[in-house]
């Protein structure tokens, strides 16, 4: 049979999801050196180490996709929330701004945003964040969840309470996205 980064790359995926990610990697890094310069492979693998707990070498493999694709919005998401778990909170909002400056209706990139700047205790700026997040996907569960526990900081009753509402109302309707 022959080697193909699509054959290694499914495997890897494959392998990956059984769990198996010492095999996984290989499997990625043997496609790579086939094609060295594919986001997606570099991406996978970066998925991979972050299932495997091993956070710098996410972080690592995401860097390389990103000087690949830097527009790639999916890059960008999973690595500021790398960065995010990694405790690297400004390396973090500097690629949800990078995100958001391409594509400013990117609301997965708003609600990061939000959860950094919540983290940092910075509520103010945590709730434009998950606000517009808000006004970009009104059924996005996380983003009106943590808008609910932003108001709740700032002791806005009237929008924790309206977020309750919508909330349970999403529940009701299985909009939970």
């Amino acid at each position: 049979m022959i080697e193909t980064v699509e054959r290694l790359n499914n495997q890897a995926i494959i392998l990956a999801k059984d769990g198996s990610f010492k095999e996984a990697i290989a499997c990625f890094a043997r496609a790579i050196t086939i094609e060295k310069d594919n986001s997606l492979l570099w991406y996978n693998l970066a998925l991979t180490y972050r299932d495997a707990g091993q956070l710098k070498e996410a972080k690592d493999a995401l860097f390389k996709a990103k000087d690949i694709s830097p527009d790639d919005q999916e890059i960008l998401e999973e690595l500021s929330l790398v960065l995010f778990n990694a405790k690297e909170y400004d390396s973090a909002l500097k690629q949800c701004m990078e995100g958001l400056f391409t594509n400013p209706e990117n609301f997965r990139l708003w609600n990061t945003r939000g959860v950094i700047f919540f983290n940092k205790g910075d509520y103010n700026e945590a709730c434009e964040s998950f606000e517009n997040a808000v006004y970009l996907n009104p059924y996005y569960f996380d983003a009106l969840f943590n808008l609910r526990d932003t108001y709740k900081e700032l002791g806005n009753k009237i929008g924790e309470n309206e977020c309750n509402i919508r909330l349970r109302d999403l529940k009701k309707n299985g909009d939970n996205l």
